[in-house]
Formats: structure tokens, sequence, C-alpha cells
């Protein structure tokens, strides 16, 4: 996927706090939708939530800046990010 944006990248975020049970990852995949991103918000076993997005470089940036907001679902202590080339993913965004 390329377009003015430059090519698809992929964001891997680990979103660290009380994220689970409080309609988290249902918000992220809701986010992403609405910016075009595909990818899955999985729930961890530590209780950490990993974001996996792909999609412009934009689009992901605002995905992010979401997780960071004050209007998450939850509280978010935490977002440890990683950028990289996009890998491909299956189409949509999913709840895990």
């Amino acid at each position: 996927m390329t377009d003015f944006d430059g090519p698809a990248v992929r964001l891997t975020a680990w979103v660290h706090g009380r994220v689970q049970g409080v309609g988290f990852r249902w918000w992220t995949r809701s986010r992403a939708l609405e910016l075009g991103l595909d990818g899955a918000a999985t729930n961890l076993a530590d209780g950490r939530v990993q974001v996996v997005a792909e999609g412009t470089r934009s689009a992901c940036e605002k995905l992010l800046a979401a997780l960071n907001s004050d209007a998450t679902p939850g509280r978010v202590q935490l977002v440890v990010e990683r950028w990289s080339e996009a890998r491909g993913v299956q189409k949509g965004f999913e709840e895990r």
C-alpha cells in the first residue's frame, strides 16, 4: 500500500496499565478502523495489550497518539512503541 504518505508501515505498541476488561481492545479497534488501519489488538497474559497496526505512517501516528491520550477506556500508564516495515496482515482490525 502506498499513497501520498509513503509506503505502509507497521506500528507495534505494548500498552501497560489497566487496559484489560475495560473495553480497551474494542475502543482501539474502532479508532484503527476510522483511520483505515489493518491489524489487531491482543490481550497478553501479563495484563498488557499488544496493538499491531499497518497502514500509512500518519494514520499509525494518529492511533499512537490516541493510545497515549486521556480518552482511552481504563488507565494507560505507558505505551512502548516499535516501528518497522509493513509485513502484511489480514485486512480489517480484530480483537484477540
